[in-house]
């Protein structure tokens, strides 16, 4: 599944349509280089999905925790400075990644090997002119 976002409006639209077309899948895994706008577009995604905090990259702190209203509570993560997969242990990771919950990650490419099968893997592209291609796939 692609998508193009031209502008960051788009993303209201496409947050929409990912959710639906995956609406069965739990863990969302983000790859894209630094200042692509993987947190922008969970933000999107959680906005679509009733929450109302602000959403941030848990950059520091490795996850933040939602509210939605509809989907009940959402883990986000960031990885970009974990280096070696054997510290996500450490958070419990496992846990989050079977649970009822949706849980999207930033960088999950340094986790890859705990990930499971059936995770969405969105790849967001930055072109020349601003814009974004995103694909989505199991």
């Amino acid at each position: 599944m692609k998508f193009y976002a031209e502008k960051e409006s788009d993303l209201v639209h496409i947050s929409t349509e990912l959710l639906n077309a995956f609406q069965n899948e739990s863990v969302f895994a983000f790859k894209a280089p630094m200042g692509a706008g993987k947190t922008t577009f969970i933000r999107y995604l959680t906005k679509a999905m009733g929450v109302t905090d602000e959403v941030n990259s848990p950059t520091y702190g490795f996850v933040n925790e939602y509210n939605s209203p509809y989907f009940g509570t959402i883990y986000h993560f960031d990885f970009y400075r974990i280096e070696f997969e054997e510290e996500a242990y450490d958070i419990g990771i496992e846990e989050y990644l079977y649970c009822d919950s949706k849980v999207f990650i930033e960088w999950a490419e340094n986790i890859y090997n705990l990930l499971p099968l059936s995770c969405v893997w969105i790849t967001i592209t930055k072109d020349d002119q601003g814009g974004r291609l995103i694909e989505a796939s199991v």
